[in-house]
């Protein structure tokens, strides 16, 4: 039994460890952190809560230091958080309705794209800052962003930081280390929520969620100082490796339940 708990965390931490700082920087860790929960054998409802325990603690680290560094715009945040609960809610609905096969396929077209402007903007964009918009834009687009993208998350999940990054980045013209810091706080708030109703339903396994939530503030930690230091240096390329990881993970659903 205590073999058996060891092998476990021997296979999970690493790559909590790894989803963590992934995530501080991009979003997408829970593409890593939840198969790795699945692989140790941990029961798929049971995995989801631990994951979205050990994430939500980890985040706070992250979040935390992007505070603390003047990385996160209140505004955005706050109006961000308000649209993403709502938008959660209603996405649960829908996917309690629709397939999400055709959203699977939409995604396969638009990471492609994605990734092709990440790669084309390096080169283009101006050293002087974006031109911010007015408050009231601001608190328009970035309620709107938090709901669309908090409905996506309810309804189908991976990549939301990936997507609400690069839009709070060209749409409310954030800086995009802000626009990161912005987003992990809008998370945040979402993640609570849903660890929530993961306790309230007794999903979480603390044994093994607790170790693995401080590899996740480890990973958040380091992750995020990095992001701060060195900004799109680091941030460009892990937004990348997101968009390719999820590309691969929708692809190979797709093969897999057409079989």
């Amino acid at each position: 039994m205590l073999y058996s708990y060891s092998i476990t965390l021997l296979i999970l931490c690493p790559l909590i460890f790894l989803a963590a700082f992934i995530d501080s920087i991009a979003g997408g860790g829970g593409l890593i952190s939840l198969p790795a929960y699945i692989f140790a054998g941990i029961p798929i409802h049971t995995a989801s809560g631990t994951n979205k325990f050990s994430s939500s603690i980890g985040t706070s680290i992250a979040v935390t230091n992007y505070v603390r560094g003047s990385y996160v715009d209140f505004p955005a945040a706050i109006t961000g958080s308000m649209g993403a609960f709502l938008g959660a809610w209603i996405g649960t609905q829908l996917a309690l309705a629709l397939s999400p096969k055709t959203l699977q396929i939409c995604i396969m077209v638009i990471l492609p794209l994605v990734g092709i402007i990440l790669f084309l903007r390096r080169d283009k964009e101006s050293p002087k800052p974006k031109n911010p918009l007015s408050a009231r834009s601001k608190l328009i687009f970035s309620s709107l962003i938090g709901l669309i993208f908090g409905c996506y998350d309810g309804f189908f999940g991976p990549g939301t930081g990936l997507f609400m990054t690069l839009t709070l980045s060209a749409i409310v013209r954030l800086e995009l280390t802000k626009a990161v810091g912005t987003t992990k706080v809008i998370n945040f708030s979402s993640n609570i929520g849903s660890m929530i109703t993961w306790l309230v339903n007794g999903k979480i396994l603390f044994p093994v969620a607790i170790p693995c939530a401080i590899c996740s503030m480890a990973g958040n930690y380091i992750g995020s100082r990095i992001a701060m230091k060195s900004g799109k240096k680091i941030i460009r390329p892990i937004l990348a490796f997101v968009a390719i990881l999820l590309f691969a993970k929708i692809l190979f659903d797709l093969i897999a339940s057409s079989f």
